[in-house]
Parts: C-alpha cells; sequence; structure tokens
C-alpha cells in the first residue's frame, strides 16, 4: 500500500513537472488570452493544455499488423490524416481534446518571475513588518500565577476534596494544591500591516477604445498578481482621467468610457492628494501604473505633467510605470517622459496583446 502510494505521488509530481513546462512555453500566449480572467478564481486558476499523457508501453494481445507490415506505397501516411479536419460526413473517431489544470496564482507568480527573471522586490519601511496579536485559546496546567484560572483552580479543588472527604460544609475552606491549579494558555497570531498601494491610472477618454482598454486591463491582471506574490497585503486604488480626473472602483475603472479630452496632469494631480491625504510615503511602498494612448492636450499640460512628477510622485514611489496604447499621430506623451532621467520612471509601448510580455518585464524587471 505504501509502495503505491508513493508511485501515485511519483506520478503526479511528473505530471505537476509537465505541466509547469507548458505553462512556461506558453506563458507569452496565456498573458494575452482575456479568457483566462474569465476563468481566475479565488486562489486557482484554469489553464487549458493538450491532453497529457505519462508515457508507458501498451501491448496488444493479437497480431494486427504494425508498422512495416502489411501493403503499402513508400511515403504513405501514418496514423491520423493531419489535414482531417474540417467540412465533411460525421465521424466516429475520437477528436484531439483539450483539458484544463488548476494552477494556483502563487505558481503562476512564481512562473512569472522566473521566465521573465524578475527579481524579487524589497519593501521599505515598517509597514513590510508584522505585528503580534496575543489570544486566550485554551487552558494548561502550567503557567504563571498571573494567570491562573480562578474558577476552573477552584472546582479543582472542590472536587478532590469532595472525593477524599475533606470536604466540610460547616467550615467550607478550600484550599488548592499544585495539581488542581488551571492556567490560561495563548497563542501568538501574526497581524500583517498593509505594507504597500498601488495605484492604477487610465485615459478613458474618447480616443481610448474598448480594444484599448482590454489591453490595459490584461497588463494590469500581470502586475496585481505579481505584487500580491512579494506582498502579504496590497491596498489598490483605481484614477481615471479625460480633462478631470476622479477615483472609481475596479469595475467602473475597466468599464468606464467618456468622451472628453484628455489631460493627464489631472490624474497626476490627484494621485498627489489621495497619498497627501492617506499614505505616508516613509511607511508605504508606492506603486503607479498609467495607461493612456498619449494624446495629451497641449504642451502646456505635459510641463505640468513632468513637474508633478520630479517634485511629488517620483520622490515618494518605489515605481512608476507608464504604458502606452496605440494612439493616433504627432506628438505623443511618452517622448515628453524622455525628458526626466530618473530609474523609477519607467514606459513602454503596448500596441498588442504580445507586447503584454515584453512591458511587464520593462515594468517590473528592475526589481522595485
Amino acid at each position: 500500500m505504501i509502495d503505491k502510494q508513493l508511485r501515485i505521488e511519483q506520478d503526479t509530481g511528473r505530471f505537476r513537472h509537465i505541466v509547469r513546462g507548458h505553462v512556461r512555453q506558453n506563458l507569452r500566449k496565456y498573458m494575452s488570452n482575456g479568457e483566462l480572467l474569465g476563468r481566475q478564481g479565488r486562489e486557482l486558476v484554469s489553464i487549458p493544455v493538450p491532453q497529457i499523457e505519462l508515457p508507458h508501453f501498451r501491448f496488444s494481445d493479437r497480431q494486427m499488423g504494425g508498422v512495416g507490415q502489411g501493403d503499402g506505397d513508400v511515403g504513405t501516411s501514418l496514423g491520423r490524416d493531419p489535414n482531417g479536419d474540417g467540412p465533411g460526413p460525421a465521424g466516429d473517431q475520437p477528436g484531439y481534446h483539450i483539458m484544463e489544470v488548476e494552477i494556483t496564482l502563487a505558481e503562476l507568480a512564481q512562473i512569472l518571475g522566473e521566465e521573465l527573471e524578475l527579481p524579487r522586490i524589497e519593501p521599505k519601511g515598517k509597514r513590510n513588518l508584522e505585528g503580534d496579536i496575543v489570544r486566550y485559546t485554551g487552558i494548561r496546567r502550567v503557567g504563571p500565577e498571573s494567570l491562573r484560572h480562578f474558577k476552573r483552580t477552584y472546582r479543582a479543588a472542590l472536587k478532590r476534596q469532595v472525593a477524599s472527604g475533606a470536604y466540610n460544609p460547616d467550615n467550607p475552606v478550600i484550599t488548592p494544591i499544585r495539581d488542581d491549579k488551571h492556567y490560561r494558555s495563548w497563542r501568538v497570531y501574526p497581524r500583517p500591516h498593509n505594507n504597500a498601494v498601488v495605484f492604477y491610472m487610465m485615459d478613458v477618454s474618447g480616443s481610448m477604445t474598448t480594444a484599448k482598454k482590454e489591453l490595459v486591463r490584461l497588463t494590469a491582471f500581470w502586475i496585481d498578481m505579481w505584487l500580491q506574490a512579494n506582498y502579504k497585503n496590497i491596498q489598490t486604488r483605481y484614477l481615471v482621467h479625460d480633462a478631470a480626473a476622479h477615483e472609481v472602483d475596479k469595475h467602473t475603472f475597466y468599464h468606464l468610457r467618456e468622451s472628453g479630452g484628455t489631460r493627464i496632469s489631472s490624474a497626476y494631480q490627484l494621485c498627489k492628494e489621495v497619498i497627501d491625504a492617506q499614505y505616508d510615503p516613509e511607511e508605504w511602498n508606492l506603486y503607479a501604473f498609467h495607461f493612456s494612448d498619449g494624446e495629451n492636450f497641449g504642451g502646456e499640460d505635459d510641463q505640468r505633467c513632468l513637474e508633478l512628477l520630479r517634485e511629488h510622485l517620483l520622490p515618494w514611489m518605489n515605481l512608476f510605470a507608464y504604458g502606452q496604447v496605440k494612439g493616433g499621430y504627432g506628438h505623443e506623451f511618452i517622448e515628453t517622459l524622455e525628458e526626466i532621467e530618473d530609474e523609477k520612471l519607467v514606459s513602454c509601448k503596448i500596441n498588442r496583446e504580445d507586447d503584454i510580455f515584453t512591458a511587464i518585464k520593462i515594468f517590473l524587471g528592475k526589481g522595485y
């Protein structure tokens, strides 16, 4: 029975290794697949992989012929016709099956980090420490006198004296001895602090189409997963802007569409105000990811953005990342950001799904 269990565990381990290899090999494809987000559960995500069988020999009990036996011409294809799919009469043979395997988000984050060679990020400030909370959860027979449980000790002493005949109802003196004493016991539970806050900012002006926001949604999903693998708790804030900025919830962030112009500085100003009011940069690890098609309103607003970044946001942030989805023609905001030389500011273009893979490496590859 033990040997059988061991073989099962070995086969399971080999299967998981094969699955991880397949996920690693096709990671770029998964990162650009929006259906992956729909299958996401609380801690597990379903990954579609081809049917996997562990290799083994199979012997037939009858001589049915085989390779090199029977009639045939040179070049005759063996096995199923690779061009057999398509229109035609109904068939009676099994098809090529795809199965889904479940993998934890932690495993997926680990594979992502290994494949993109992302370093572990190192949080700053005391917010990355865990506090402790003490809870009294039980009773034990030894402990300090300050934690002695009076009722249990009294009850044990009373039972002992009654059982031994030493109890006198006319003089009910109860004197506990060592074996009667009970003490409260405790356990220490970790109490994690919120140690990081992530700001997602997105342009929702009329030029930001549904396809552009889908690129933002996919990119943000993988960023979220990676940061959650490095921090115990994360607070997430969603800011949207056209010519003005305001804070929204997650669902609104990905589905809102407006028709106004674009003033990027409004989002940076709102981000600054939220940090001023709620997050001490000395205590919090701050990350910001801004997505736009780069069609900002005039050079004056570009200069306002540079001022906010240089004087306020970049000195506070662990990382400020700008992702520009495909926009129109003419001057692009990503060109304005080239005027700032700061390793905490990174930017890239995300024109199609395949660029998400590269964007994650650029955004998180410096270890912030």
